[in-house]
């Protein structure tokens, strides 16, 4: 695989970072450099270390990952999505404190759920050569870092300017995520496109 491959595969892998990270940006309200990092680092670390542990377990768990996969994504986003929603209408008023739309835990499961798709990719680089495979790792985690910054970035200028309740919007995204995650998983959408 050359490596414009491996980079386009990386900015691919990134995408869910970068809408799940827009979407915490929006509901920060304001840039606190401490948890976009945080955000940036544990989306970086998994989407590089899901790859690794495919690539490790080879042929072996192959058909047993990709029949699940997509289930385990689907239910973490959608639970993710629906518990963002129900704070919406649960009478509680949102101060803007600058904290992140999701606490540790929440964090680490959508880190777990957005590195879903690259865990089917450590497959992909079973033939390929071990220095091929670690520069495809770099290059994964480097891009969903820098996506989910920039994400961040984006979100908290744009949610300034946005009058409507975006963790309401979030919540839709992460549950949307998920039901793509799963179509896509289960060729359902294939059939229509």
């Amino acid at each position: 695989m050359d490596s414009v491959t491996v980079i386009l595969l990386s900015v691919a892998l990134a995408m869910d970072c970068f809408a799940i990270s827009i979407t915490n940006g929006i509901a920060l309200k304001r840039i606190h450099l401490g948890t976009i990092l945080k955000m940036a680092v544990l989306f970086g670390f998994f989407q590089s270390f899901m790859p690794l542990i495919t690539w490790l377990l080879g042929e072996c768990f192959k058909e047993e990952v990709e029949a699940w996969d997509h289930w385990i994504a689907l239910v973490i986003l959608v639970f993710l999505g629906g518990n963002m929603i129900k704070d919406v209408f649960s009478g509680e008023k949102e101060e803007e404190t600058g904290q992140p739309a999701v606490d540790w835990k929440n964090l680490i499961l959508l880190s777990i759920a957005t590195s879903i798709d690259a865990l089917a990719t450590g497959f992909v680089f079973i033939t390929e050569t071990t220095e091929t495979f670690i520069f495809a790792l770099t290059m994964i985690g480097l891009a969903s870092f820098m996506f989910s910054v920039a994400g961040n970035v984006l979100g908290v200028c744009a949610g300034k300017h946005l009058p409507i309740n975006m963790k309401l919007i979030g919540g839709l995204v992460l549950i949307g995520i998920g039901v793509k995650i799963f179509l896509e998983h289960t060729g359902f959408l294939s059939n229509f496109f």
